[in-house]
């Protein structure tokens, strides 16, 4: 199995965390912040891991440190669970619907960290939360995953849902990318390591 367990504690956060990249949808999130623990719920579900996360943040300060530190976290449990990364599929792209909105996803496990973010028509809040903190997230995600990501929230009319199709189809992403192929010997890169 492919897991990773970290503990992740500032001033700001107290995070433990708890992923298995082959697992079957099971989820424990508790962030104290709803909308980001349904979003990543979501993401468990659809990428078929198991994830075990506990965040207790400054939320009184807002939600800011809470939803890039879970990203921190996520991103090296990842990279630590992926291991030398030999025979995965390291490249995916995803689009998936959520009712009226539609979002891409195309991610290289690369060993280079990159994001474009492209998610414009965004309303300020969903309920509490603050949808500038997705961007936040997919950042600290790539940052410390080490991979190339791009997002593309192609359109949509409810943010909730643009969010939502979004963290879908990175997680069906994730899903095809960590994959092993048997017909991948080795590191997939002509460099021999990622």
């Amino acid at each position: 199995m492919r897991s990773y367990e970290i503990s992740r504690t500032t001033t700001e956060t107290d995070i433990s965390l708890k992923l298995s990249i082959d697992g079957t949808g099971e989820s424990s999130i508790q962030t104290g912040i709803g909308f980001f623990d349904h979003m990543l719920t979501l993401l468990t579900k659809h990428g078929l891991f198991d994830l075990q996360v506990v965040c207790n943040g400054d939320l009184q300060v807002d939600q800011h440190h809470s939803v890039e530190d879970v990203g921190i976290a996520l991103g090296e449990a990842f990279r630590q669970a992926l291991g030398n990364k030999a025979g995965i599929t390291r490249y995916a792209s995803i689009t998936t619907p959520m009712d009226e909105a539609l979002s891409t996803v195309s991610l290289d496990i690369s060993g280079r960290a990159y994001l474009v973010y492209q998610a414009t028509g965004l309303k300020e809040k969903v309920g509490n939360f603050d949808t500038e903190l997705v961007e936040e997230f997919f950042q600290a995600f790539a940052s410390n995953a080490k991979v190339t990501l791009h997002i593309h929230n192609v359109y949509g009319k409810n943010t909730h849902h643009m969010i939502e199709s979004i963290f879908k189809s990175f997680g069906r992403a994730l899903d095809i990318a960590t994959q092993k192929s048997e017909r991948i010997k080795g590191i997939p890169s002509t460099k021999g390591s990622l």
